[in-house]
């Protein structure tokens, strides 16, 4: 997605991105990079969501699993123009102040960036604490939500190395078994167990296009992640060269996966069943048979904590820049010494992450995640047009000038058809952010 040839190579007299002064550790590799995006788009959604999917689109829940590939594609392509064009940690944030130059405005974008990351993360953690985590312990939701986000606070706080280590380890899990769900599917259909024409059916009195549209809102958040890799831009290692086949890499990894899940899910399981359960694939994997429930059970923990550890990576390294920037407190600017990882920042995000568990359902807050999202996408590709006359030294990725006026047309279409309760809680969220936004500036001055 390139106007030029040379648009995604070094400058040759530029030098490393590397030589770029940062108070983070450039300890990110493009292979780490790409497990990074993976591991945090595989573990925010399908684990959870395809029970909800199969309520929107019945059967035919793969088609709107495409269709919300496609519009992140779209998007992750004005992320990668900007991020190898100014790759400093702070994301869509700087992006909008660069394009805008209205620090309200910077703070809005990547407020809602922050929120997405908490809200997502308290869904995962419901997810986390689900049926899944049900087949080894009988314990209240959200009190084992509360200590899980606990547990991914604590190894956030010990470093970005340590975590992305473990990312790696989560991520083969995860796409383990997703690869197993496919397998078993196939093998189950192959002795004739289930329906494959289930895949054409739609819910009573829905339209494909109903269901396609509505599908993909909820689908979406299956995609989302990729956007955090952006505030990761000062610990990469040569960013200009791996971000952008990193982000496309993963994301289509994720797309292939999922839209094969997709297809044998309902296939092998009614969707109305898959409607019922909080751990969907489990009903899938039962059906099939050949694998211990208690095994799959294992493999879902696993990809659903490492969607928040990275989730939660994410909105402190997010904080982290926009304190730098004067958006926030100066205070979530604090580095812990040794380790280098924005402390303060960390115990922030996982505090408000925690009061959301307790106020809201995951298709609520997977909704609300989608909606704020859909804000700071709208912003980034907005700003990459804007920032077409801001040219810069070293040569960048440049997507194709149609790419980002189909993603603002895709952005516009999904806002149109979030509900009023999920306005509700952005709108509730960004409040408490224009709050902390005064203080800020109170404080600066």
């Amino acid at each position: 997605m390139t106007d030029s040839p040379t648009a995604t190579g070094p400058h040759p007299s530029d030098g490393s991105a590397d030589d770029e002064p940062t108070r983070l550790r450039r300890a990110v590799t493009g292979p780490l990079l790409f497990l990074f995006i993976l591991g945090d788009v595989l573990g925010a959604g399908v684990y959870a969501l395809v029970g909800v999917l199969a309520d929107e689109a019945g059967g035919v829940l793969w088609l709107p699993l495409v269709v919300a590939l496609a519009m992140a594609l779209l998007t992750a392509a004005s992320y990668a123009e900007l991020v190898t064009k100014y790759p400093r940690a702070g994301g869509s944030a700087v992006f909008a102040q660069r394009a805008f130059g209205r620090p309200w405005l910077s703070f809005l974008v990547g407020f809602s960036m922050l929120a997405a990351g908490v809200t997502s993360a308290a869904g995962l953690s419901l997810a986390f604490a689900g049926d899944y985590l049900g087949t080894f312990l009988d314990v209240p939701a959200v009190p084992a939500a509360l200590v899980f986000l606990a547990l991914v606070a604590a190894l956030n706080a010990r470093g970005i190395r340590e975590s992305l280590r473990a990312n790696v380890v989560m991520t083969a899990v995860e796409l383990s078994g997703l690869t197993l769900v496919v397998v078993l599917g196939a093998l189950a259909l192959g002795r004739g167990d289930g329906d494959p024409g289930r895949i054409g059916q739609l819910p009573d009195g829905v339209s494909l296009g109903a269901a396609t549209l509505g599908g993909a809102l909820i689908a979406f958040y299956s995609f989302v992640g990729f956007e955090t890799s952006a505030n990761l831009a000062e610990e990469v290692r040569d960013v200009r060269r791996v971000y952008p086949r990193a982000l496309f890499g993963a994301l289509l990894t994720a797309g292939v996966v999922y839209v094969l899940v997709g297809l044998v899910a309902p296939a092998v399981v009614d969707p109305s069943d898959l409607t019922a359960s909080s751990g969907p694939l489990l009903e899938v994997v039962e059906v099939a048979g050949g694998v211990p429930l208690e095994v799959f059970s294992l493999v879902a923990l696993v990809a659903v904590a490492n969607g928040a550890l990275l989730t939660m990576i994410m909105a402190s390294r997010l904080s982290f820049g926009m304190a730098e920037e004067g958006l926030l407190p100066a205070a979530l600017g604090r580095v812990l010494p040794g380790r280098r990882t924005p402390v303060v920042a960390i115990v922030t995000t996982t505090v408000v992450a925690m009061a959301l568990t307790t106020t809201g359902s995951l298709e609520d807050l997977a909704s609300t995640v989608v909606l704020l999202l859909l804000l700071v996408f709208l912003s980034t590709n907005v700003a990459v047009l804007v920032l077409r006359r801001d040219p810069v030294e070293h040569a960048h990725f440049r997507a194709w000038t149609a790419v980002p006026v189909l993603a603002i047309g895709s952005c516009l279409g999904l806002l149109t058809q979030q509900e009023a309760r999920h306005w509700l809680l952005a709108g509730a969220l960004l409040l408490v952010g224009a709050v902390l936004y005064l203080v800020a500036r109170r404080t600066r001055r």
